[in-house]
């Protein structure tokens, strides 16, 4: 390792473990290759990452950061975080199933978020299963998931005759169908397409709850919508796992006592296929917690269920007394909530909410919080969002929407509206500006990060998702996370902008399973939350959602960097540390990392085998 003020004497003494480093990294891509040309057809693409990945990214040389504070403790204890048992290997703290079932059943809050207190948290590495490999390339991935990463056939026999998912051989098959779609997602598409405009980028964003394993959200990446779908983790086993294996959005998430963690007048569109959710029952709270999230001039499509119930109440085999009633309370509802019916054939009927809606007769139903946003372990209510205030009947409420890609670039409403403290049209322009800066340096680092190899990617502090705008791209999607105790909560213009996030407190375990983001960025994480909670525990939740192979990227104060540096050693992670862009001189720096790979029973390894 080359320090700035390290004695020539030490300096000459360390020269030779990077030579060897080095050799060792060739001889293992070589004897990695030749291992890897077994696997199906031997994916090229995946052998140029692998290439590249091997001999840039992992190795563990430290870039020469010339700040004199950054010294050699290579020699000093380094804590060594030990593998978790292998029953662990799937495990989701805050949805462990054998914790939902002490909590009650009633509106599903058994499968709501039920984190494990300090005595109960596990503090130590989650395994990834033995044989697990690296994921296929998008799009590749949308129809092949390779059988060792997600090792679960339940759904292969259950789903069998609507086409969800099928078992060949050693990877899983997504034809592409559905419960509501058996001619598959694309000609279900088309058929909302007719009515809701998917082709011009004016709906950019989507909602599906209840999503199966996520069909829908994988084929509207076709027309250039981004879902964020959620299912819970029940009796349809690993269905969220198989959408992120899939490289589509997805949470572990629930319509059950506590409001969703997305913020009013989030989505373009919100859709339920089959979802079984009772939208009729608590007079209407569900449909009401949907109308929160979605922007004025959204789309909500209900497919399935009791839609057309007359003339499909037998095959439903449901009384048709009972079906009738069902959506004579929805349909209710949904007036109640100035949503406008635009079409109804089959089992398809789709509402749009209204641009403007005064509800001068509604009062006692209108939702008295001044902060329809504050919504984090918040209880639903049976009340009606309020539009933001205005007084020309004719203006679209929350601002006119711009078709993306315009709309990534675009001042957000909330924005040039003064919604946000601090924030202004000229900040929000230099923020974009700085972001672009940092990512095209991260690119000169790590060399592959726009090549396709990472699709599922996490910006745990995104501030106004400039750094999501940045990397945009059909190759990936970011996770916008919004701490829940960030100075600024700018959850809402991120959307405005076309992408997706979540709220969240990284005090707990986010609501995902293992190994399910390919590219962690954190920026000022640790900072934030000093004094909050434990720094181990925030870097061993990364661990879990990180890929064996995945990379992250941490921006902060170099005193902070050194911490992680220190603690990320024990947990079987390599690092380079580097400089601000802007010179050694600046406090912050960037610390480079990725995860070895390793699986359950065994120690470090040079790569992941590739599927072909």
């Amino acid at each position: 390792m080359a320090y700035k003020g390290v004695p020539n004497e030490r300096r000459n003494r360390s020269s030779t473990p990077i030579f060897v480093v080095v050799g060792l990294c060739c001889v293992f891509y070589i004897l990695g290759a030749w291992q890897r040309s077994g696997f199906g057809k031997g994916d090229s693409i995946a052998l140029e990452i692998t290439k590249q990945a091997d001999c840039s990214i992992l190795s563990n040389l430290q870039y020469e950061t010339h700040d004199a504070r950054i010294t050699d403790d290579s020699d000093t204890d380094i804590k060594e975080f030990k593998p978790c048992d292998d029953q662990y290997i799937d495990y989701t703290p805050c949805q462990d199933q054998m914790r939902a079932m002490t909590f009650s059943r009633e509106n599903m809050n058994y499968r709501e978020r039920h984190c494990p207190n300090e005595e109960g948290k596990l503090r130590c590495l989650v395994p990834a299963p033995k044989g697990y490999v690296t994921p296929f390339p998008w799009p590749k991935s949308r129809d092949y998931v390779p059988f060792a990463n997600a090792p679960y056939k339940s759904l292969t026999v259950e789903k069998a005759v609507q086409n969800w998912i099928q078992y060949e051989g050693n990877v899983f098959r997504f034809p592409g169908g559905g419960t509501q779609f058996p001619n598959g997602a694309d000609a279900y598409i088309e058929e909302l397409a007719s009515i809701i405009p998917l082709d011009n980028g004016v709906v950019r964003t989507a909602l599906d709850t209840g999503c199966g394993v996520a069909s829908w959200g994988a084929y509207l990446f076709k027309k250039n919508v981004i879902a964020m779908s959620f299912a819970p983790r029940d009796s349809h086993e690993a269905q969220v796992q198989f959408a992120l294996e899939r490289g589509v959005p997805a949470v572990i998430g629930v319509l059950g006592t506590i409001k969703l963690p997305y913020p009013s007048r989030a989505f373009d569109m919100a859709h339920c296929s089959r979802c079984l959710i009772p939208w009729a029952s608590n007079d209407g709270m569900y449909m009401m917690e949907v109308d929160r999230v979605l922007r004025p001039g959204g789309y909500w499509v209900l497919s399935g269920p009791p839609i057309n119930w007359i003339n499909n109440y037998q095959a439903w085999q449901r009384p048709k007394e009972e079906l009738e009633e069902e959506q004579r309370k929805i349909e209710e509802t949904a007036k109640r909530l100035c949503w406008e019916k635009k079409h109804e054939k089959g089992e398809i009927a789709i509402w749009q909410k209204r641009t403007n809606c005064h509800r001068k007769d509604l009062e006692a139903t209108v939702c008295k919080s001044a902060n329809p946003d504050d919504v984090w372990y918040k209880k639903m209510e049976v009340c009606i969002t309020p539009y933001p205030e205005t007084t020309d009947l004719e203006e679209v409420v929350g601002g006119a929407w711009k078709p993306f890609p315009e709309r990534l670039n675009a001042i957000p409403y909330r924005v040039s509206s003064g919604s946000i403290p601090g924030v202004s049209a000229d900040s929000f322009q230099e923020d974009s500006k700085i972001w672009r800066k940092h990512v095209n340096f991260y690119k000169t680092v790590n060399k592959i990060i726009d090549s396709g190899r990472y699709r599922n990617i996490m910006d745990m502090n995104a501030g106004l998702g400039s750094f999501a705008a940045a990397l945009e791209s059909p190759k990936l999607w970011v996770m916008n996370v919004m701490p829940t105790i960030a100075k600024r909560d700018t959850l809402g213009a991120i959307y405005e902008r076309g992408l997706i996030g979540i709220y969240h407190d990284w005090c707990e375990a986010f609501s995902t399973y293992p190994r399910t983001y390919d590219l962690i960025h954190t920026h000022g994480v640790f900072s934030l939350y000093k004094d909050k909670c434990n720094m181990e525990d925030i870097l061993l939740e990364m661990d879990r959602i990180l890929r064996p192979e995945g990379a992250v990227i941490f921006r902060d104060d170099v005193d902070v960097l050194l911490k992680v540096k220190r603690i990320v050693a024990g947990m079987r992670w390599n690092t380079k540390m580097v400089d601000h862009e802007d010179g050694p001189l600046i406090t912050e720096k960037v610390l480079f990392a990725v995860k070895q790979y390793w699986v359950a029973g065994e120690g470090s390894s040079t790569s992941a085998p590739q599927m072909g």
